[in-house]
């Protein structure tokens, strides 16, 4: 199987920034896209960023701008930095990869989320 492990979150001030990582383990051969979503309390869970294998990202209208999506395919892992955050910014942030191909197939799979609270 496959695991993948968020780190970085935590109690941030309005405009300070934070990185988020996402570090995939297993009998991985391949990961295609991955991305980061985020859910407020009482809110959808959103998009926040996209960014495939050769490294063109994509990014939600809410945060373009302030976010950086980036990877590091020879340590199967993806980041997020975030930069002049708000305090609707705070959320539970997962990392998603929608397909990973291993040595027994194609899966989907999510991280188990870290929190970003952003406040005074």
């Amino acid at each position: 199987q496959v695991q993948l492990v968020e780190s970085g979150g935590g109690l941030v001030q309005p405009g300070g920034s934070l990185r988020l990582s996402c570090a995939a383990s297993g009998s991985i051969v391949s990961i295609y896209t991955m991305g980061w979503y985020r859910q407020a309390p009482g809110k959808q869970r959103e998009l926040v960023a996209t960014i495939t294998r050769g490294g063109a990202a994509t990014y939600a209208r809410s945060v373009k701008g302030r976010v950086t999506i980036s990877r590091d395919n020879a340590k199967n892992t993806v980041y997020l930095q975030m930069n002049s955050l708000k305090p609707e910014d705070t959320a539970v942030y997962n990392c998603h990869a929608p397909s990973v191909l291993t040595t027994t197939g194609l899966n989907d799979y999510w991280g188990q989320g870290t929190q970003i609270t952003v406040s005074s």
